[in-house]
């Protein structure tokens, strides 16, 4: 397996685990927020399907560029439409890039004022991880609004697996 079908695998498990925490968020409590200082729940979710996208157009493009966010969807249905389909183009523009273009360096920020030259495929693995982060962020969300959280990598409470 070369390192760019380890990727796109690793990806696509981690879409289909986030995919299920959004799919078990109550609909009517997209602007619940835990703390006066964290962001509402709608906008964490969105901040997923956005930063994938830029953390990709980084290693296609050799820039990050926060400048084109959108404005979030109403609903969750609407966050989890917008997922599939940026999704869907993040993993085509991937799948399209070379071992030359994946190995290629990029200036990725690592501290504040910070930069340093990563490959734009390791840009890419950071940009799943911090989803990840953001995901096991949202499941917190999650249960805090009534929702029952799913098995992610293993049983939860609500999803136990005897």
């Amino acid at each position: 397996m070369t390192e760019k079908e380890m990727l796109l695998n690793t990806w696509d498990r981690e879409y289909q685990l986030t995919t299920k925490v959004f799919k078990a968020y109550p609909e009517g409590k997209l602007d619940f927020k835990p703390h006066e200082l964290s962001r509402t729940a709608k906008e964490l979710a969105w901040t997923v399907v956005w930063e994938e996208g830029i953390f990709v157009n980084a290693a296609v493009t050799g820039e990050f560029d926060f400048s084109h966010i959108e404005p979030p969807p109403a609903t969750m249905k609407g966050i989890l439409n917008a997922y599939e389909k940026k999704h869907a183009e993040n993993i085509r523009k991937v799948k399209d890039l070379s071992v030359a273009d994946v190995n290629k360096k990029i200036k990725m920020m690592v501290a504040p004022n910070t930069f340093t030259d990563v490959r734009g495929i390791d840009a890419i693995w950071g940009g799943i991880m911090d989803n990840i982060h953001h995901r096991g962020q949202f499941s917190v969300y999650l249960r805090m609004a009534g929702g029952k959280v799913p098995s992610i990598y293993g049983p939860s409470h609500d999803e136990p697996w005897n």
